[in-house]
């Protein structure tokens, strides 16, 4: 004896599509599947054959699908395992990638494949290029897009268009530089600036006294520019 159902079941054991090819076992019964696996795998005593009464479940998992077998006794288990491979094989030939999208996309063609895959329980045509030469229908090939690099670990700027090109390489910064000073008040100080970064552009110097009668006056020299810089005190 070889299998009595097909079925091939999403992530959380609903069945997507099924065939059933001797009518010997009830189709309800692959409720019972997802149960029982769920509790084996909480038993640690999870198998590839699952048993409920007289009915039994060969199974295997692909990406996010499970392909069920059921059968009765004395079955010939290793036919069946060889069988839902292959269905994997031929199934990933068609649709490129097997996965839930590309079974609900092509139910026309899974159906003619699984009744030209096997006969009455029994595997009957297993070559995927055998099969195309008379299933030439062509199905929705899933499409896997290639992995990209989030923005944020590129550091790309969303904001900013690709292939901006500028005459001048300028970079206008502007530079805040907050400082304190306490002084007595017959201390002495002076300003000085180092000759070693030229900076072009204006630099606003603000002086404010705690007492006012310690600077009774005060003055800001003029802008100086790159041309012509100079120092004052």
């Amino acid at each position: 004896m070889s299998a009595s159902a097909v079925f091939i079941l999403d992530v959380k054991g609903k069945p997507l599509i099924s065939r059933n090819y001797k009518g010997d076992v009830a189709m309800s019964e692959i409720e019972n599947f997802m149960p029982l696996l769920m509790q084996r795998e909480e038993e640690g005593a999870l198998a590839p054959l699952l048993s409920h009464g007289r009915v039994h479940f060969l199974w295997i998992k692909h990406s996010n699908l499970y392909l069920v077998a059921t059968t009765l006794k004395n079955a010939n288990a290793s036919l069946v395992y060889s069988f839902l491979y292959k269905t994997v094989e031929v199934f990933s030939e068609y649709f490129k990638e097997l996965e839930e999208e590309s079974i609900r996309d092509n139910f026309v063609i899974v159906y003619e494949l699984l009744d030209e895959l096997m006969d009455f329980g029994f595997p009957q045509t297993t070559d995927s290029k055998i099969l195309q030469e008379y299933i030439t229908q062509q199905g929705n090939k899933l499409e896997t897009g290639k992995s990209r690099v989030p923005p944020t670990v590129t550091n790309a700027v969303s904001w900013r268009s690709e292939g901006i090109k500028y005459k001048k390489n300028e970079v206008f910064i502007d530079v805040i530089e907050s400082v304190n000073l306490l002084e007595a008040r017959t201390s002495l100080w002076n300003w000085k600036t180092s000759n070693s970064t030229s900076v072009c552009g204006c630099l606003a110097l603000t002086m404010t006294a705690l007492s006012p009668s310690s600077h009774p006056t005060a003055t800001l020299s003029s802008c100086p520019t790159a041309s012509a810089p100079r120092s004052s005190r």
